[in-house]
């Protein structure tokens, strides 16, 4: 849908194209690629990313072909910074895309022990009003560019253990903003969702089918689903060790296989949840919320452990969730754009600190080698530097740090 507009440029009034689409035009439609996104460029997280650093970001991604992000809370300013970048370069330049999967931060009382006890997760913080309120607010300034509101992260699966709710909490909130939209004070088009693992949607274990779930996902406009075969490498890692397949194949081939494997694993998570929402009678659209693999780990995803973590196999999964979301006609909100820091400790080589395709200092990961080699980054920086490659681009150095999956008998021996 499109709109003409005069807009001013050089003193000259000329005449430009402006899209305006909703969340139904762009998900599901692969020419609005989705990505997370956290701009975090440093291990001390209360040190928010200024909106120069933003807008580098936003043009990076949107030289990649993203159009579609996701944030994740609005307990600080990055997000609300964000979208008003967004606006503004929407302002410089009519043409420039971008929009929004606005995440609003929802928790248990005494999350994370803040408060006088243990997390009690059958009552809800007290600060999710006032989370869900600022979300609101934005939603209704910035109708044109925050097209999705996605209550909590990982906010009902049972082991967020430091914070996780109930499903009638997240309920009560979608339940919450689609009366905004009702009442004309939220956009009629604006989608509400929540981002969860998908369990907590009904394809785990029967601890999660209860009717307040049943009822949220009626409620919803389409399931938020998280996968992440990288974890269950070490958490069920029955599918990695397997070494069907693997006789006569070089070792560049058992890690294909592999990484096969790994795709069919999520493409099982995702029809878990599917046949748990038709059991309910319902046929709401699923889209892939997070999903992701790390570059580097030097514990449970490591060569001491699951041997998972490296720039070939992330790049190699990160083709396989864009062949299969684009071709299934489903979004995918991969996780992420960025390195970031902050994430999981002290140690450097947590997982949690690695699973960008770019990092902190600009350079691209083997996953999108071929981008540079294309030119897509020409012209941008990050943290001052020009857009290059991991490695210095050298593969064969490159390869040295991959490692086959080990079998169960160097699996299990490395677990003593």
């Amino acid at each position: 849908m499109t709109s003409c507009g005069k807009v001013k440029k050089n003193n000259v009034k000329e005449e430009v194209s402006i899209k305006e689409v909703s969340a139904k035009d762009i998900l599901g439609n692969s020419n609005y690629s989705a990505m997370s996104y956290g701009g975090y460029r440093y291990a001390d997280h209360t040190i928010e990313p200024t909106m120069d650093e933003l807008k580098e970001d936003m043009k990076i991604l949107s030289a990649m072909g993203i159009k579609l992000i996701r944030t994740y809370k609005l307990l600080k300013p990055q997000a609300a910074n964000l979208v008003k970048v967004i606006s503004d370069m929407k302002k410089e330049d009519p043409n420039f895309e971008m929009y929004v999967m606005l995440g609003a931060w929802v928790d248990c009382k005494n999350s994370f022990h803040s408060g006088d006890g243990e997390p009690d997760h059958n009552q809800e913080n007290e600060e999710n009003a006032a989370e869900i309120n600022r979300a609101v607010a934005l939603a209704s300034k910035y109708p044109d560019i925050i097209k999705i509101i996605a209550v909590g992260n990982e906010a009902m699966v049972k082991w967020a253990a430091s914070y996780y709710v109930q499903p009638g909490v997240i309920l009560k909130w979608v339940n919450h903003l689609q009366g905004l939209k009702k009442e004309g004070k939220l956009s009629k088009d604006l989608w509400i969702t929540s981002s969860d693992n998908f369990a907590s949607w009904g394809g785990g274990g029967e601890e999660y089918h209860v009717e307040d779930l049943n009822e949220l996902i009626k409620a919803v406009d389409f399931l938020s689903v998280h996968t992440y075969p990288m974890h269950d490498t070490h958490y069920q890692p029955e599918f990695w060790l397997n070494q069907e397949g693997f006789e006569g194949k070089t070792d560049l081939e058992k890690i294909e296989i592999s990484m096969l494997k790994a795709k069919k694993y999520a493409m099982m998570q995702y029809e878990s949840v599917k046949k748990y929402m038709e059991s309910l009678g319902l046929d709401k659209p699923i889209h892939i919320g997070e999903t992701g693999w790390a570059s580097f780990s030097s514990g449970h995803y490591g060569n001491t452990g699951s041997k998972a973590c490296d720039e070939y196999k992330e790049a190699l999964y990160y083709k396989h969730m864009r062949d299969w979301t684009n071709e299934a006609g489903m979004s995918c909100f991969y996780f992420e754009g960025f390195d970031e820091p902050w994430k999981g400790g002290d140690n450097s080589g947590n997982s949690e600190k690695h699973f960008g395709l770019l990092t902190v200092d600009g350079k691209a990961k083997y996953a999108l080698w071929d981008e540079v080699d294309k030119g897509t980054f020409n012209g941008l920086t990050r943290n001052g530097n020009t857009i290059t490659k991991t490695y210095n681009g050298d593969k064969e150095a490159l390869m040295k740090d991959v490692e086959v999956p080990p079998t169960s008998e160097e699996w299990h021996a490395n677990q003593k």
